[in-house]
């Protein structure tokens, strides 16, 4: 436990733990605390989507969390014992060269935060658990945080990843705001069960097999365990039970299952579907990151994807202004950036929750970006496919992947039919040219470290380097 570090993480979820790894691959001296004394145990965020899956592959776990999951099970309806028919959960995708993923990928959450925390000790970095966070004390130059037991901690920038209930949040006075997205309580719980296959996600619609139960079912097995997630809703006022014996009643009368199928109870939690959004995602030099900035609807599982993104943002900004010397200012852009995407999911979660939306392209993330950015600039005065701010495809330049040219906390300068400036570039922009291709056109790209476009023009002429010396690294 260190009593000084750059950066100070609380929450040890996958938000946390994904800005961990960011930032101990940049070389910055950061430490994450978590109140609990482990990792989380439960499933709940089970659906990892096609642009996280990127950010994955950047961080170093994507071939583990290839291993430990499988794509989305196919939906089978059950009414009184009998399979009704397939339901399909999510718009098929194909997959392409410049989105090779197509999602979303089913792993438990705690099998997530599970290769994270590994690749995180990987690279050096640390959770130190146990420690709860009773209070900051905030000035110009950092940040001091003081915990229930235990020696504070000095840090230059503190990030809140400590859920919707974030004790960062609260002590630095930013407000939430949001709405309730269904009145209906809901059960989820990681249960081992008798008697269904892992080959479905198992739907019982409200009736269950006496006619009389109220509200659905789902079972959906989890890969690479012999676990089921169990998800049900109940009327408006009930106290849901959380006990095996609890459980086998809710499964048993809205299914053909009998009370003892249900084996075991692993890990049961109970919620009601909400959407809320800080007012705020920075306070000084404290940031919120994930659930402590946005609550989101489980349907349609943006909440853990865009938490992981808002760590993927913040972590390349905080490495540039502690390690290369960027202004920072930089960090304004978190903000700016993040609560508009934020935003844009809770009502896209809320959509899906009520059925007004399909789980699908606008579920897989991919085509969120930064247009609008201060940080974008667009100089070209005809862009073609590609503009700067939008998410760089992957693709094929002179027999390289793109994707494995963008890996690393680098910055990316893609030549597309056009000449590459490779002198007078910092060292960390690395430089990748070829002809022309479908994705990209023709032009210069500069490709930030969290895969976006920044910059783009026909030719360098100057801007490319005005750009670099405003915004990008200084090594």
């Amino acid at each position: 436990m260190r009593a000084q570090v750059d950066v100070l993480i609380v929450g040890a979820g996958p938000t946390g733990l994904a800005l961990g790894i960011d930032l101990a691959r940049r070389g910055v001296d950061a430490l994450v605390v978590e109140r609990a004394g482990g990792l989380f145990p439960g499933s709940r965020g089970k659906g990892i989507q096609p642009r996280t899956m990127e950010v994955f592959d950047d961080l170093g776990v994507l071939d583990a969390i290839l291993a430990a999951g499988e794509s989305s099970p196919v939906g089978m309806i059950w009414q009184d014992g009998r399979r009704m028919g397939e339901h399909r959960m999510f718009d098929p995708a194909e997959t392409a060269e410049d989105s090779p993923y197509t999602g979303p990928w089913m792993v438990p959450q705690w099998r997530t935060q599970e290769i994270l925390f590994t690749r995180l000790e990987e690279l050096g970095g640390a959770v130190a658990f146990g420690r709860d966070v009773v209070g900051l004390r905030r000035d110009g130059d950092g940040v001091t945080a003081h915990f229930a037991t235990g020696p504070d901690v000095r840090a230059r920038y503190a990030v809140a990843a400590d859920g919707g209930r974030s004790a960062v949040r609260r002590a630095v006075g930013i407000g939430m705001t949001g709405e309730t997205v269904d009145p209906n309580p809901m059960l989820v719980a990681d249960v081992r069960i008798s008697g269904l296959d892992r080959d479905n996600w198992h739907i019982f619609p409200p009736g269950g097999p006496d006619g009389e139960s109220e509200g659905f079912l789902a079972i959906c097995p989890l890969a690479g365990t012999e676990d089921f997630q169990a998800v049900a809703q109940f009327p408006a006022g009930t106290s849901v039970d959380l006990s095996l014996d609890g459980i086998r009643k809710v499964v048993a009368a809205r299914s053909h299952l009998a009370p003892d199928d249900v084996t075991e109870v692993r890990w049961a939690s109970d919620f009601r579907p909400r959407a809320a959004l800080a007012d705020r995602f920075r306070a000084g030099r404290v940031f919120l990151a994930g659930d402590a900035a946005h609550v989101h609807s489980p349907a349609g599982g943006q909440g853990l994807n865009t938490s992981v993104q808002d760590a993927y943002n913040l972590g390349w900004k905080l490495g540039a202004v502690l390690r290369d010397g960027a202004d920072p200012a930089l960090l304004d852009t978190y903000e700016e950036e993040r609560r508009r995407v934020a935003a844009d999911m809770l009502g896209l979660s809320t959509s899906v929750h009520r059925g007004e939306v399909r789980r699908g392209e606008a579920t897989a993330q991919l085509g969120l970006g930064y247009r609008d950015s201060t940080l974008t600039a667009e100089t070209r005065t005809a862009p073609g496919p590609l503009h700067a701010g939008d998410r760089a495809p992957d693709g094929t330049l002179d027999g390289v992947r793109l994707f494995d040219a963008f890996r690393g906390p680098h910055w990316t300068l893609v030549a597309v039919g056009t000449e590459a400036p490779e002198d007078h570039l910092p060292g960390c922009v690395h430089v990748v040219h070829g002809e022309a291709q479908q994705a990209y056109g023709t032009g210069l790209f500069l490709v930030r470290p969290d895969g976006y476009v920044g910059w783009a023009g026909d030719s360098a002429s100057g801007q490319l380097g005005n750009y670099l010396m405003r915004l990008g690294p200084r090594r």
